[in-house]
């Protein structure tokens, strides 16, 4: 794999994904709405990774 080799959408979304929840654990402490918000985006975030390992198979 190069050095510059560009990620794939997939690879995109899984960050986005742990970005998500990362934030979403964070925010739980002091602002349970916002972390609740933060979880339902990771949870959109997961449905289309889904839906793309059902198209690729």
């Amino acid at each position: 794999m190069g050095f510059f080799s560009r990620k794939s959408k997939k690879e995109k979304l899984n960050e986005q994904y742990k970005k998500k929840l990362e934030q979403a654990y964070k925010m739980s402490t002091s602002n349970r709405t916002e972390s609740d918000r933060l979880t339902k985006e990771a949870n959109e975030i997961l449905e289309e990774i889904k839906r793309l390992e059902i198209a690729e198979s």
